[in-house]
């Protein structure tokens, strides 16, 4: 199974406004943006039409990027959790049941997390005593 690039229009959009924003000249020209405004503040004589102009514009781009941002989350979590799922896959002696894991219930995360919890205060015991951590124990099998 070999993955394609998207070429769906809003994928390919939300990843270029991701790369655009994140870098240091979207910062300045954010700022250069506030300066602006800011000098001319007293041009317009600090009128409510001149603090419209800005509030009004970082109100919209609030808005715009906050849905931009999450789909890129989205796919950025999604693509994460495909990558864990394989090496869960791909280890020998690995839980199977673990794939997928973001999928179950909170309740039935939270017994998986306790397990895991349990294994992890044992091995700190065991550093405690000088003893080594670093062996696989068996855990009880997560179910789903």
């Amino acid at each position: 199974m070999k993955p394609t690039k998207s070429t769906n229009w809003f994928t390919t959009l939300t990843k270029a406004t991701s790369r655009a924003t994140g870098r240091p000249a979207a910062f300045v020209l954010a700022l250069g943006t506030v300066l602006v405004w800011m000098i001319t503040g007293p041009i317009f004589g600090f009128s409510d039409t001149w603090q419209l102009v800005i509030n009004t514009g970082t109100t919209i781009v609030t808005f715009v990027m906050v849905f931009l941002i999450q789909s890129t989350q989205n796919r950025d979590t999604q693509a994460l959790q495909v990558k864990l799922d394989e090496l869960i896959r791909v280890t020998r002696g690995a839980h199977n049941a673990l794939l997928d894991l973001e999928d179950l219930e909170e309740e039935e995360l939270d017994r998986i997390r306790a397990s895991y919890e349990e294994l992890a205060r044992a091995a700190r015991d065991k550093l405690r005593t000088g003893e080594r951590d670093t062996d696989a124990p068996e855990i009880d099998e997560p179910r789903n």
